[in-house]
């Protein structure tokens, strides 16, 4: 679902729409692949946003012969509002927004795909959204700024593509505040399907087909549990596990890289610049690159799928196996557990009630939800006062509630805060409880722990940057675990169960950084390797091809190098 490229963001100022030179460029080295006729049907009204959308797709139109655009106020409910439609055919996808920032690349992607450059999704999840019979209307609500929110809509549109019965209405929150505020909607992307919420958060294509068809869902486990086991499955798609999957399949190892979110937190991170060697990128960006990276290898990559238990080995079987949410089951001879870590809740009343509904974790996706509102975030921390400054430019006030005495932070981000007029800083202060209406939060309470006083504070949002909890509850007696959940590791990444590996966030190492998980990783693959090579001297691997070795040499260390399983 990728674009066949970089392609530069369209960011466009207040008072100019047209694409510059450089993106007209890219664009235009794209139009060979609209092979089939598209018409863009825009409906417009008179805000800036109208002469933006309308600029932009007379520019692109203009690219090739086979698109066209037209205006027709009356064809959306919305406006401003466009559908990327097929003549003679019912493929319509609709984007009531002016698509910049994230969601560019989601458009330029529709526009190829409706016409006629292939749909790139798993096959399986191919058949199955063309095996849909009765209508499936999505309306999925989205924010410029959600680095999540382009998984979501470029899947739905993808299957929209594939299967006509399918639609997408993708709505900027911050262009349609009003239908916001009143369907009380407090996290992007937020998915409503025949007009009943769908769900909230980042999906991948197989979760959103298994949420609209059951039976695709079944049939996608069964055909999971029905495959030969794997020489090494890797648990997890944040950097560690990439990490993991790339040095195992440069070794001729038949290597399975499964997760639920290719990236992990990487995702959730808005400016990287302590990956050695790349001063500057973003976290989206890194995970496509992991990504791409990954996809130069024979690595099978299962998106969409939860591990949900580590099974035993039996007598007379000591193949490794992992069951998935949805009953399937894969097994191997060897697993590396990479599945990182989530964001630590308060654990106060009020926080699971109102989660999505003004409680949210991720002040870049959600932040323009609350443009003109009044938020807190909890935690003093680099993550807590980052999240403050970058909401200080939408919200209308910023409250900072720190538990310690003093804020965490580097102190060139607290003189950042000092001068920012709409922040105020609350340290010594324990939250106690998120309150609200029943459907969204009107405020929190908290302890002055120097006093002993309570008190209340009105807010529309709340941001939680406490830090991060790991993703091991799944593993609880299945491998050892540390008194805060990570799994215990030694120096080679080995667990203390045989054939069973650990590498990243979710594990005892002491710095929680891309770069270390990305070491961790490589090193845990390795030793998963090592210890099927050193079963190879009596018997191959339930898992192998019986790959051949061959006089290929490792680029550092001279060592031979096996072949690649085919």
């Amino acid at each position: 679902m990728r674009l066949p490229g970089p392609f530069i963001a369209f960011n466009p100022k207040d008072d100019m729409a047209v694409l510059d030179a450089a993106l007209i460029s890219q664009l235009n080295q794209l139009m060979d692949r609209v092979t089939h006729p598209v018409e863009l049907v825009m409906s417009l009204d008179d805000r800036p946003e109208s002469a933006q959308i309308s600029d932009m797709l007379e520019q692109v139109a203009a690219l090739s012969a086979n698109i066209t655009v037209r205006r027709d106020d009356s064809a959306h409910d919305r406006r401003p509002a466009f559908s990327i439609t097929r003549p003679g055919s019912d493929i319509s996808i609709t984007f009531a927004a002016l698509p910049t920032g994230h969601e560019f690349n989601s458009f330029v992607l529709a526009l190829l795909q409706v016409g006629g450059n292939p749909v790139k999704l798993d096959e399986k999840v191919v058949a199955g959204a063309r095996a849909i019979t009765t209508p499936k209307n999505f309306v999925t609500y989205i924010s410029l700024t959600c680095q999540n929110c382009p998984t979501v809509v470029q899947a739905i549109n993808a299957m929209a593509v594939l299967n006509p019965l399918i639609t997408n209405t993708v709505v900027d929150g911050s262009l349609f505040r009003g239908e916001v505020e009143a369907e009380k909607i407090k996290a992007t992307p937020t998915m409503y399907l025949n007009g009943e919420l769908f769900g909230q958060g980042r999906m991948e294509a197989a979760q959103i087909l298994s949420g609209m068809d059951s039976d695709a869902g079944a049939s996608m486990a069964a055909e999971l549990s029905s495959r030969k086991p794997y020489q090494v499955l890797v648990v997890g798609q944040g950097p560690a596990g990439v990490a993991s999957a790339i040095y195992l399949a440069r070794k001729g190892t038949r290597t399975a890289l499964i997760g639920d979110r290719f990236g992990g937190q990487v995702n959730d991170t808005l400016s990287i610049e302590n990956v050695i060697s790349v001063p500057h990128t973003e976290g989206p960006k890194l995970a496509s690159d992991l990504r791409t990276h990954a996809s130069q290898y024979e690595i099978d990559m299962i998106d969409g799928v939860r591990a949900s238990e580590l099974l035993p080995t039996t007598d007379g079987d000591d193949l490794v196996r992992v069951r998935l949410e949805g009953d399937a089951q894969l097994s191997a001879d060897a697993v590396v557990l990479a599945t990182g870590a989530h964001w630590r809740q308060m654990g106060v009343p009020g926080e699971q009630e109102y989660r999505n509904k003004g409680v949210t974790y991720c002040p870049h996706c959600d932040g323009p939800l609350f443009k003109g509102k009044d938020v807190a975030v909890i935690g003093g921390g680099n993550s807590g006062i980052e999240a403050a400054l970058d909401l200080a430019g939408v919200a209308r006030h910023v409250t900072v509630v720190e538990f310690m005495p003093a804020c965490k932070a580097d102190e060139v981000l607290l003189d950042r805060v000092d001068q920012t007029t709409n922040i105020t800083v609350l340290t010594n202060s324990a939250v106690t409880e998120v309150v609200g209406d029943g459907s969204q939060v009107t405020g929190l309470h908290y302890d002055d722990r120097a006093t002993g006083e309570h008190r209340e504070l009105a807010l529309d949002g709340v941001f939680v940057q406490i830090g991060l909890m790991p993703n091991t509850d799944w593993l609880k007696g299945a491998v050892k675990l540390d008194a805060h959940g990570q799994i215990v590791i030694d120096d080679r990444g080995a667990t203390n169960v045989p054939r069973v590996f650990a590498a990243g966030d979710c594990t005892d190492v002491p710095f929680k950084q891309i770069i270390v998980a990305e070491g961790a990783g490589a090193i845990a693959g390795l030793s998963a390797w090592e210890s099927l090579i050193r079963e190879q001297s009596t018997a191959a691997p339930k898992g192998s091809d019986a790959a051949s070795t061959t006089g290929s040499q490792d680029a550092r260390k001279g060592e031979p190098q096996a072949a690649m399983a085919r």
